[in-house]
């Protein structure tokens, strides 16, 4: 019998006991054997921890085992971002799976991407395809078939893009590259994750995932989406779509992406100008449907943005750095697989392109 590669599943919570109830029972399930399972909680202020205690949780540690259950207490909220940082520093495992506490999955979903990173140790990072939780035949939102970005910075997926999501009729069931995976059900390398920083805590949350995803890119390492495996997602578990607050994270940590990932100075300066406009137009739309804290939230992303340039250009220097130091096969050159060289904002708002697979790419 060959080894099977040491995996963690590791869910962040935060007063989300009602999805633990409801998801954690399909994790549990699952098939892969070498497979530790963590909840990580953000300082909930419901009775999650109170429940995961009563089925069986206990105090992570070092000597943590196959088979398991275990959780890590926070002692405040960090956030996405930070909360996975925080937990990722303590795991050991070969692979680790970032899953959204609303996230349904089937016995199988693990195997087939363990399979495909094991093969190829260029493979940094994977996703499985996500479906609707509510509506099964609808890709969902937050990845749907694999993450897509266009040149000034926007993403986008196979089977989503912007809010119209494509019914899943087996059009996007092929192994792909990609440029970013989603964090709903996020494969890593462990090590990779640490050693390249992890997210960046001062995002919060959003846009997280695709900051990591384009610096693996930048380090020559592959992203990929494997549609063999198939997990079923509710979305918007914390923070609501038409939420300000994510609006206002969306549009803040798009700027700091473009800012810190841009190949050159340049070109960073030109891409960030040119989403200021955009911004603009959202903000326009946002106007002529009298969302008018949604507006309020740009500003304020934008007035953040800007007071953080400074910060974000010393990490554009630190993650270079890194990038060099942990580039695949010494090559510390950006994969470019995922990328959409024109406007998807275009494409879709002009074009009334709403299907990835009518986009000439």
């Amino acid at each position: 019998m060959i080894k099977e590669s040491s995996v963690a599943v590791v869910i962040l919570n935060w007063n989300g006991k009602i999805y633990l109830q409801d998801f954690l029972p399909s994790v549990f399930a699952s098939s892969y054997s070498n497979l530790q399972i963590i909840v990580v909680d953000n300082c909930s202020t419901d009775d999650s921890v109170q429940y995961l205690r009563s089925i069986g949780f206990e105090n992570y540690n070092q000597n943590a085992i196959a088979g398991k259950k275990y959780l890590i207490q926070l002692p405040e909220n960090y956030g996405f971002a930070k909360g996975y940082n925080l937990a990722m520093a303590e795991i050991k495992t070969e692979y680790a799976i970032l899953l959204n506490s609303d996230v349904e999955v089937s016995a199988d979903w693990i195997e087939p991407i363990i399979e495909m990173m094991d093969a190829d140790p260029q493979i940094a990072a994977a996703m499985p395809k996500i479906l609707m939780h509510s509506q099964k035949n609808l890709f969902e939102y937050a990845g749907a078939a694999g993450g897509w970005m266009d040149k000034y910075g926007y993403p986008f997926c196979r089977g989503r893009i912007f809010g119209k999501l494509e019914e899943d009729l087996g059009q996007y069931k092929d192994s792909a590259e990609v440029f970013w995976a989603s964090g709903a059900a996020f494969f890593v390398r462990t090590k990779l994750f640490n050693e390249i920083g992890g997210f960046d805590a001062d995002y919060f949350a959003h846009m997280e995932e695709i900051d990591l995803c384009w610096r693996l890119k930048k380090a020559n390492y592959k992203i990929m989406v494997c549609p063999e495996s198939t997990v079923w997602h509710v979305g918007g578990g914390t923070l609501q779509a038409e939420s300000p607050k994510k609006v206002y994270l969306n549009f803040r940590n798009s700027l700091s992406t473009l800012l810190k990932n841009k190949e050159t100075a340049s070109a960073a300066i030109s891409s960030v100008f040119i989403r200021l406009l955009l911004d603009g137009v959202a903000g326009l739309m946002f106007l002529t449907k009298g969302k008018f804290s949604h507006i309020i939230a740009i500003v304020k992303a934008h007035w953040h943005f800007f007071a953080g340039l400074g910060r974000d250009w010393k990490k554009r220097k630190t993650n270079q750095k890194l990038i060099t130091a942990l580039a695949f096969d010494n090559n510390p050159t950006t994969n470019s697989k995922g990328i959409y060289n024109k406007s998807i904002v275009f494409q879709h708002f002009v074009k009334n392109i709403d299907k990835f697979s009518d986009l000439k790419t």
